[in-house]
């Protein structure tokens, strides 16, 4: 099973980066600005090397110390401090009098790549997945849940606005026409107020989402909690999940044809010795530390669960607990997997004296230190 355990994709991020270079006219007051923003719009994505210590590491690292407030001036010093060695090197190359007589305006560029680095923790914020921006101190999961993992509204948005100069500038060429210097300017700053816009349009479709959903009459009894999760482009369609005393729903809400459509009923699992030895275990603590709407259920023998894989007959024994997040469970782009399972899904499996032996986060399994 594929892991979506990634949020907006980095196209968004760095689209956005080259954009806020553009509609704030940098590229004609600070050498590097463009390629500066871009990377530094992505660089807190930099906590992927987690990977390198198994997937349950980067699960639990990931919108970690890269995506805290506090972090970001750090990383605006890296990013400076690597284009101005970048800059001194190429000084030492040629004569002063044959370098480019734009100097960098060093603070300019500084304040740019700090406004990119917020941009990511924005973005990450507007998604459903969450963003930790106040960890340590306070590792609280932060979720704006109006737009989704991927927005082909935003590649739209900011796409043109890069594109479109580019194309203009070749036009004129080709008639003699002078190029502006300030070019594409215009086109940046209006992409990002469409971004903005959508943001704002999708939060009160959001709004009228919760009141159809506080609507309802759900057959499991009082509504404790819910929670709505947006589908790609269109702004009207929510993915509801709803939590009663006896179990939890999902559904479709349509804002403009004021549908509501049930897809299914999960009961809420009895709690067995193995759901509570994963619950407790480093899987069960990094997982519903992030998760909203875990779903945790005993689904039995790991012979049983999972009869494709080649299994000693003591794992064959072992019980797979698996977790699941509801939030991420409905039918939209990239949500699941070749083989139609769905994302962000985990299993611990435990032996009969109350271990966890294996931990899988999706179909890649985690080393366990013995």
């Amino acid at each position: 099973m594929r892991v979506y355990a990634r949020c907006v994709e980095p196209v968004t991020h760095m689209l956005t980066g080259a954009c806020l270079s553009r509609a704030l006219g940098l590229p004609e007051r600070a050498r590097y600005a463009t390629a500066a923003c871009v990377i530094a719009a992505e660089l807190p994505d930099a906590d992927y090397v987690y990977r390198l210590g198994g997937p349950l590491v980067y699960f639990q690292h990931h919108r970690g110390w890269t995506h805290a407030l506090w972090s970001l001036p750090l990383q605006a010093v890296l990013v400076v401090g690597a284009f101005w060695l970048l800059h001194s090197t190429r000084r030492s190359w040629k004569r002063k009098r044959s370098f480019d007589p734009m100097e960098t305006n060093w603070p300019l560029l500084s304040a740019a790549v700090l406004l990119a680095l917020l941009s990511h923790i924005l973005l990450d914020w507007t998604n459903n997945y969450g963003v930790r921006p106040f960890a340590p101190f306070n590792p609280h999961w932060y979720a704006g849940g109006i737009v989704y993992i991927a927005e082909p509204l935003l590649w739209l948005f900011l796409g043109a606005a890069l594109l479109l100069p580019l194309l203009l500038s070749l036009v004129h060429r080709e008639i003699g026409i002078r190029r502006t210097r300030h070019d594409g300017q215009g086109l940046a700053v209006a992409a990002l107020v469409l971004m903005v816009g959508l943001w704002g349009y999708r939060l009160l479709q959001r709004g009228d989402a919760e009141t159809q959903a506080s609507g309802q009459d759900y057959r499991g009894g009082a509504v404790l909690r819910t929670s709505l999760d947006p589908y790609p482009v269109n702004p009207y369609r929510w993915h509801m999940v709803v939590e009663t005393p006896l179990n939890f729903q999902s559904a479709t809400i349509e804002t403009r044809t004021y549908m509501v459509d049930t897809q299914q009923v999960y009961p809420k699992p009895p709690i067995t010795p193995y759901t509570q030895t994963a619950r407790a275990s480093w899987l069960g603590q990094v997982y519903l530390d992030w998760s909203k709407f875990p779903l945790v259920v005993d689904a039995g023998a790991a012979g049983d669960v999972h009869p494709e894989m080649d299994l000693s007959p003591h794992d064959r024994a072992l019980h797979v607990v698996q977790f699941g997040d509801l939030r991420f469970r409905y039918d939209a782009i990239g949500l699941r997997d070749n083989a139609g399972r769905p994302p962000l899904g985990a299993e611990a499996w435990v032996s009969n004296d109350g271990h966890v032996e294996r931990v899988f986060i999706g179909s890649t399994e985690q080393r366990l230190k013995r």
